[in-house]
């Protein structure tokens, strides 16, 4: 069966452009021209992954994007705009994208990212399916997770984490003390091979550092290694 994207954009050239070259790389495409028109075809029908333009009539992308997360849609995002601020980009990220594509860019870049995307969403599933009659917390004293539910506790107290926030911090907790360098988190996160931003790490650390000190502002829990890096403190281990 083919993987169905979602395609939101009211630039007709590259709805069709980008619909034939994903139609020939054996992805099914619906294309819909507002935000409007988007959260509509999410509420009739499912998609693997959703291209989501920012430029649109109505809500725009941004504003599509927070409605559809508010709503509790994990479905993978990719984020088009024309926009090369760094700011833009940044704003895309903090409100749940999983990544972003700067126009112009190229069928193949789009694609790439498309797949790669899709991979570590296959992956995440695979690992839920393993776990499914397993209750697989880890060992942490003070920040506990539970795979299997896929809940996090910091001292007591529950943290409220997007997906790949979750993904990040179990990775990162599940090797305390471990350098991962963030062409490696973007590997086993995001599962990108190539066309990576190391910055979509750095927002969304920054991010699960704020949850983390809204709870103890004091605690360090997540430590940069200059130059390198993130890892857990050992301590959390």
């Amino acid at each position: 069966m083919k993987q169905r994207v979602l395609l939101v954009d009211d630039e007709q050239s590259i709805v069709d452009a980008l619909g034939e070259r994903l139609d020939r790389d054996g992805f099914s495409v619906y294309a819909v021209a507002s935000g409007e028109e988007a959260l509509e075809a999410l509420s009739a029908a499912s998609y693997d992954l959703i291209l989501l333009d920012v430029g649109l009539p109505g809500i725009d992308g941004f504003e599509t994007l927070r409605q559809l997360r508010a709503q509790g849609r994990d479905t993978p995002v990719i984020v088009l705009t024309a926009r090369g601020d760094e700011i833009d980009r940044v704003v895309g990220l903090e409100l749940g994208a999983d990544d972003y594509v700067v126009k112009p860019f190229s069928a193949r870049e789009l694609t790439a990212r498309v797949r790669a995307l899709l991979r570590r969403s296959a992956e995440i599933a695979r690992l839920r399916a393993q776990v499914e009659n397993e209750e697989t917390p880890l060992p942490e004293r003070s920040l506990q997770i539970d795979t299997l539910r896929r809940k996090v506790t910091f001292r007591g107290q529950p943290l409220e984490l997007r997906p790949r926030e979750f993904d990040l911090l179990t990775l990162l907790a599940a090797h305390p003390g471990q350098v991962f360098t963030r062409e490696a988190l973007l590997r086993q996160v995001w599962g990108y091979d190539e066309y990576v931003d190391a910055r979509t790490v750095d927002v969304h650390i920054r991010r699960l550092r704020a949850k983390l000190a809204d709870i103890d502002p004091d605690a360090q829990v997540i430590l940069t290694e200059w130059g390198v890096g993130y890892k857990l403190a050992d301590y959390e281990a």
